[in-house]
């Protein structure tokens, strides 16, 4: 089998590419290009037979995901598929399945097989739950074992932390909080207990293999990541960073695609920094970033903190955010904290493209705006990014009112504005047009 990388090289336009380029309203051979020269992917793995494809990268609307999956303390199919449900309804445009506890392949198939967004997994994390959590007795060859069997489920794109190695863990001695990421923390261990170098480094071009094979996307993880603002863009964040960037020309030698994944804790003033120092050291290859949170002191708000950074790195070239709930920092996330994410980052990436001039992305702004102008509240509601949370709050006053609780009929500035020009709202046309059937109807009957 051949990679969208691969078929996109050889000149052949797929149907995974034409689906995208009638999706983004791009041009189909401009969007082939692009993926050929590694600045857009369009992670689809062919096993995954329900997917409707996505791109990202350069060029194309910002993408969201949110992050689901299963722990020691809560394990169920059924909530997993909840949480799935959440994010296809709330329009999060993949979802990373992150389960380290129950049947994690029976959770994942079943993820997979009722998905029609794009799927990611951290296959380091089964390898350990595998190993009872006894990193010393994790061979290197079971990561390869084990990125192959997710591979032939279905999984779409995959974290591989490839890029901690021996020489850069002496560099995180100053940080307040170390090594945050799961997955690096894990092969920072492995490393330490065998005396050896990180066998996703070591095996990455039998990872690449099974890559092409599958047409599995890298995701190159950032296992030295900053976990809060006092260790952002430091060198051991940079310096993991341009290991990714050899790391992924080697991918693409092999005809695999490849994004980048990004800091999580980042200062605003250095996060266009961060977004430049990626696409320098990493060849323009997508950056997916986690936030990034430019605050540390909100725990329980953090799908605020985050979206805030996500939006202006987007702003500046992220291509991809992965979203953060409330539960971030505290607990497993249920379906009203994936909700909440999701909304959350739906608005960062949509503000995000509307200040890159993504074509036709600030259309439905504005009619919602002229919705909002007429009092069509039935519209505002269609429009709106949470229809149902919308309609929960004007129900108050429901859809007949030219005014909101807040301002009332006196101090409406709109409805004041409708009065001094003479122009009619939605629902007083409403009103004259039933009051005119009613008249009609009337004369109908008297005849």
């Amino acid at each position: 089998m051949s990679t969208q990388l691969k078929y996109a090289r050889d000149g052949i336009t797929t149907k995974e590419m034409s689906y995208v380029a009638e999706q983004e309203n791009v041009d189909a051979q401009w969007l082939r290009n692009e993926i050929s020269k590694g600045s857009i992917i369009i992670p689809a793995n062919i096993n995954h037979k329900r997917l409707n494809p996505i791109g990202i990268g350069k060029g194309l609307k910002t993408k969201i995901n949110a992050n689901i999956g299963a722990s020691k303390i809560r394990a169920s199919v059924a909530e997993e598929l909840k949480k799935l449900e959440c994010c296809i309804k709330y329009g999060s445009d993949t979802a990373m399945d992150l389960s380290t506890g129950g049947n994690l392949n029976v959770i994942r198939q079943a993820i997979i097989d009722n998905s029609p967004i794009v799927i990611g997994t951290v296959p380091t994390y089964q390898v350990v739950e595998e190993a009872n959590g006894k990193i010393e007795n994790v061979k290197a060859e079971d990561w390869l074992e084990m990125i192959e069997l997710q591979a032939k489920q279905g999984v779409d794109y995959m974290t591989i932390h490839a890029g901690i190695l021996r020489r850069t863990l002496p560099l995180v001695k100053s940080r307040i909080t170390g090594i945050v990421s799961r997955g690096g923390a894990i092969l920072a261990r492995w490393m330490l207990e065998h005396d050896r170098e990180n066998p996703l480094y070591t095996q990455f071009e039998q990872i690449c293999d099974i890559f092409q094979k599958y047409d599995v996307t890298f995701s190159l993880g950032d296992s030295l990541r900053p976990g809060c603002l006092h260790d952002a863009t430091d060198a051991a964040q940079i310096e993991e960073l341009k290991i990714l960037g050899e790391l992924t020309l080697k991918a693409w030698k092999k005809d695999c695609q490849v994004m980048i994944e990004g800091p999580g804790h980042i200062p605003l003033n250095q996060i266009r920094l961060n977004v430049e120092l990626e696409k320098r050291y990493c060849h323009n290859a997508p950056f997916y970033v986690l936030g990034p949170l430019v605050t540390d002191i909100a725990p329980g708000y953090d799908h605020i903190t985050s979206a805030i950074g996500a939006a202006v790195a987007a702003q500046h070239g992220a291509d991809y955010l992965c979203y953060v709930t409330p539960a971030e920092h505290l607990g497993l996330p249920g379906p009203e904290e994936v909700k909440q994410g999701i909304i959350a980052y739906k608005i960062a990436a949509h503000a995000a493209d509307i200040a890159k001039g993504i074509a036709h992305a600030r259309d439905r702004d504005d009619e919602l705006s002229m919705a909002r102008f007429d009092f069509d509240w039935e519209k505002q509601f269609a429009l709106s990014l949470d229809p149902e949370t919308t309609r929960k709050i004007r129900s108050d006053l429901g859809t007949e009112a030219d005014f909101c609780s807040m301002c009332g009929p006196d101090f409406c500035s709109m409805r004041n504005f409708h009065k001094l020009t003479g122009e009619k709202t939605f629902n007083e046309r409403k009103r004259e047009e039933k009051a005119k059937k009613m008249r009609q109807m009337e004369e109908e009957r008297l005849i």
